[in-house]
């Protein structure tokens, strides 16, 4: 059935759209054929525009443009229609019924966050705060924030366990709107990426162009940086924000289709509007081209519009509309102009009353304390923009170190950081979006994103309409059609503003008395300005580390951790095991050059996972626990680098534990340490400029017999030596039978579950590669992910599964961190080196190396390497039953030893000259005590 949806009631005093009679009408057919969808009142609200084409403007509550949005949401809105467009690529069904009833949950909170929430004439009411939290400051609304945030995220990482990668395909989007949108679109699919443009660089020539009817600046251009951008007999995808007619994206196509004949053509929208005359038009567009045209979108129907309404809205605007704050190019640098309405509290403690025009232009009025010459200027490095085209090699990599500048901001802004904006300037919408997420997972504040615009909307200060406040700057920009006015609506009532204008900014140009910083002045108490060059594409140039999250790399969710790790997903690094091992004792090679065959457990070996899981959660949900408030004890702010990848689950176990039971928000990053090369020093020097070194505890999973801890000692006295930081060398670990680390959750030796699999518990990343050719001097270590396996990836469940325990075991953790014995009881003593120097002389192993103690390492030499023998305290134990199974299915002799002080030892096949004449196998039940 047809389904029409008005926003649900709440005291206003000026004509609400119903009242003019424009409404929003769900197309009946979605629900008819059972295609997945959401409401439109869920994705997108009416306001009115100053444009005498056209009266009414859509303005989209997911698009991070024209309305402050939290940015999880907006990431999410790219990942579902990314989602949609790869379902028609190859049939898929991501975007279900049970996806789209997510989508659309998530939407209703964000409605019901931000007291505009919409719903079917028949349904309850969601709307359950004040029309704009950012400007009253509603804790509660605050905290519903952090609950979106979550819950998007949750979605969005579940939706990007199944993306494909299509490589040879074009993603497209349209200016302004969609710049971030396309990007997104583009990075589900690991497809290429270029945005339409009015940007007019000096000495650029246009590969194509075309124009946009209804919009109010009209010309786009395209000024890709390669000569091949455009695929031949390939796939391209349009993305737009709103189909209304969808001439804009028939226009473009049959342009490009010019250009180069594609075999598919797509084109996606977070609103489809079409009318049936509309879509029988794209038929024939594609009858005439010999080239199927699919459209899809998140939400489909259409927008009744009454007689007359040109001329009604006009009156509205011109009797009801807001003045807009902004500066006067008259005014001497210290004047700024605003207007304090009603409801912006924030701003009228300092504003005076000033006199206004009823079209929105504003009039003088005295400057607020906060000056452009106060404007905190932030360096990032030099950042890439979608404009001159991204190949899809690059297209899952930040545009620039996204989380080294949110690092930075956050430590500018503080810990009472307040409500604060991130704000790209224009067509600049992608890495503003990413940096203003990463901001909202780095630091308490409540993080909002959004965009200046070119659009000249009317500001009506009331709930039935979205957008309530507004700002007017002049332009900064070389465009196809000159300077202009430009707009920011809805900023008012920030406690900070962060800017983020494009790369290559001149910032004098956002200065001067009308300028964007000036205006921002006027409506916040602080101005923050990223500044960044233009990243060249010259081979000296080579970027900065650009650290890595999900789900882009990796499959945890991005607030669990930062990966300081570069994706090596193009490189052949996967060798079989037995020519890495004789590379790596016979020719010197270090067994990060290369990466075995991942190992895809078997359902008898999950099974023993399974139940090693259950066994143990509690015990390592203890243990996790313990060796946290250790941490925190002595850093009470510290900052978790795990170690790739045994470390990573335990690093986020860490954090949950701090977050939820000790109410501490502790960053997490994880990077690489490689045995005789060290910990990643460029990974190092990345800390040291964004966190204070002395904060740093390294964490990892267990200890087998301390080479990690020396590797690590060693590594960070050279990089003191090197580059006069000092970072302390104690790791933090969960099981420590080594005795080599007094930051310990215990020191038996005891299945940490976790050991049990590789990438399919570890974020279904690779263990870490250290190789030349892949990882030159001055960049970081790397991995690869393996997103084929995602249908047995174990990582978050097994997260999930530990810390649902952490409330039981509270009584258990506090008890024993209050009853340590402090250092001495947890004194280093080196137990496992004696162990492994035993074992080593009794078999003839001159190379210790080759001798792994405890079942983490156990199992490591079994899934990784050419496993001789495995020593066992009792074949009956159930902590290593797994290490037994794995052991028979490669036939690998498994030796009982009674007397062995680790449940086990597993010995790497020595070849050569690396092992001594001593090479006999001991009896079964005897032998030196270990």
């Amino acid at each position: 059935m047809t389904t029409t949806t008005t926003t649900t009631s709440l005291p206003t005093s000026l004509p609400t759209p119903a009242d003019l009679g424009v409404t929003l009408v769900d197309d009946a057919a979605t629900a008819t054929t059972g295609a997945p969808g959401v409401p439109l009142s869920s994705l997108v609200r009416l306001a009115l525009r100053r444009n005498p084409k056209r009266a009414h403007l859509l303005v989209s509550t997911v698009l991070a443009k024209h309305v402050p949005t939290v940015p999880a949401v907006a990431l999410l809105a790219g990942e579902a229609l990314g989602a949609r467009v790869a379902d028609v690529l190859d049939g898929g069904a991501r975007f279900d019924a049970t996806a789209a009833a997510r989508l659309r949950a998530v939407l209703d909170a964000q409605a019901a966050a931000a007291g505009t929430g919409s719903a079917p004439e028949d349904a309850p009411s969601t709307r359950s705060g004040p029309a704009d939290p950012a400007r009253t400051g509603d804790a509660a609304a605050v905290d519903r924030h952090d609950a979106l945030h979550r819950s998007a995220t949750t979605l969005r990482t579940d939706l990007a366990a199944v993306r494909p990668l299509t490589s040879d395909a074009l993603v497209l989007g349209f200016a302004e709107t969609a710049t971030a949108l396309g990007a997104l679109v583009a990075e589900s699919l690991g497809a290429a990426t270029l945005h339409s443009t009015r940007h007019d660089p000096a000495g650029a020539t246009p590969a194509a162009g075309f124009d946009e009817a209804h919009s109010h600046a009209t010309a786009h251009r395209l000024l890709p940086a390669e000569d091949d951008w455009l695929p031949a007999d390939g796939t391209v995808v349009l993305v737009d924000d709103e189909l209304s007619t969808g001439a804009t994206a028939r226009a473009t196509i049959r342009a490009l289709h010019a250009l180069a004949p594609q075999r598919q053509w797509v084109v996606a929208a977070l609103v489809d509007l079409r009318s049936d005359a509309d879509v029988a038009a794209t038929e024939a567009l594609a009858a005439e081209l010999g080239a199927p045209v699919a459209v899809v979108a998140l939400g489909r129907g259409h927008v009744t519009l009454p007689a007359g309404l040109t001329t009604t809205a006009a009156e509205l605007v011109a009797t009801a509309a807001a003045p807009l704050t902004g500066g006067t190019p008259d005014a001497g640098p210290a004047t700024t102009t605003a207007t304090a309405t009603a409801t912006d509290t924030d701003t009228a403690t300092d504003q005076a009353d000033t006199a206004s025009s009823s079209d929105g232009r504003s009039a003088p009025a005295p400057a607020r304390a906060s000056r452009p010459s106060s404007v905190t200027v932030v360096e990032a490095a030099p950042t890439a923009v979608d404009r001159t085209g991204t190949p899809a090699a690059r297209v899952r990599t930040p545009r620039t170190d996204v989380e080294g500048v949110a690092a930075d901001v956050a430590a500018v802004l503080g810990d009472d950081a307040g409500r604060v904006l991130v704000l790209g300037t224009e067509e600049h919408m992608a890495t503003p979006l990413a940096v203003a997420d990463a901001l909202r997972r780095r630091s308490g504040a409540d993080v909002l994103s959004s965009t200046t615009t070119r659009s000249p909307v009317a500001v009506l200060d009331d709930p039935a309409w979205p957008i309530r406040s507004g700002i007017r700057h002049r332009s900064h920009d070389v465009t196809v059609d000159g300077p202009g006015d430009r707009f920011a609506y809805n900023v008012h009532g920030f406690d900070a503003i962060v800017v983020l204008p494009e790369p290559g900014t001149d910032t004098a140009l956002l200065d001067g008395p009308d300028g964007l910083l000036h205006t921002l002045a006027a409506v916040t108490p602080r101005v923050v300005l990223v500044t960044s060059a233009l990243q060249s594409d010259a081979p000296e140039d080579r970027p900065a580390p650009r650290p890595l999250t999900g789900p882009s790399f990796g499959s945890y969710e991005p607030d669990d951790v930062t990966w300081l790790l570069q994706d090596l997903a193009d490189a052949a690094l996967e060798a079989d095991t037995a020519d890495r091992e004789r590379a790596i004792q016979l020719e010197g090679a270090n067994y990060a050059e290369s990466l075995p065959v991942e190992y895809v457990p078997t359902e008898a070996y999950e099974e023993l996972y399974r139940d090693a899981l259950d066994r143990s959660a509690d015990r390592i949900a203890e243990a996790v626990g313990i060796v946290t408030d250790l941490v925190l004890r002595d850093r009470p702010r510290a900052v978790l680098v795990s170690l790739a990848r045994a470390g990573t689950p335990v690093g986020i176990l860490m954090r949950r534990w701090a977050a939820e039971q000790r109410g501490v928000s502790l960053e997490h990053y994880t990077a690489s340490i490689v045995r005789g090369v060290g910990i990643d020093e460029t990974a190092l020097r990345w800390l040291a400029a964004h966190h204070d070194p002395t904060q740093v505890v390294f964490v990892d999973g267990w200890t087998g017999k301390g080479a990690i801890t020396r590797e690590l000692t060693d590594a960070l006295d050279r990089f003191a030596a090197s580059d006069g930081v000092r970072f302390g060398d104690e790791l933090a670990v969960l099981a420590d039978p080594a005795g080599c680390t007094p930051l310990h959750g215990t020191r038996d030796d005891y299945l940490v579950p976790s050991a049990c699999l590789n990438s399919t518990v570890s974020g279904l990343v690779s263990r870490t590669v250290f190789n030349g050719a892949w990882t030159p001097e001055g960049t970081l270590h790397g991995a690869k992910q393996y997103r084929e396996l995602a249908g047995r990836d174990r990582s978050r469940s097994f997260v999930a599964t530990i810390a649902d325990r952490f409330d039981a075991v509270r009584p258990r953790v506090d008890a024993a961190v209050a009853a340590d014995g402090g250092p001495a009881a947890r004194a280093v003593d080196w137990r496992g080196m004696r162990t492994v120097e035993a074992i080593g002389a009794e078999y003839g192993i001159a190379d210790l190396h080759l001798v792994k103690p405890g079942v983490g390492e156990t199992t490591r030499v079994l899934l990784r390497r050419v496993p001789w023998q495995v020593l066992v305290r009792d074949p009956d134990d159930v902590d290593i039953a797994h290490v037994v199974a794995l052991a028979r299915e490669r036939g690998v002799p498994v030796v009982t030893r009674p007397v062995l002080s680790y449940s086990c030892v597993g010995l790497i096949h020595p070849l050569g000259s690396r092992v001594t004449d001593a090479t006999a196998t001991p009896a079964t039940t005897t032998g030196a005590e270990a």
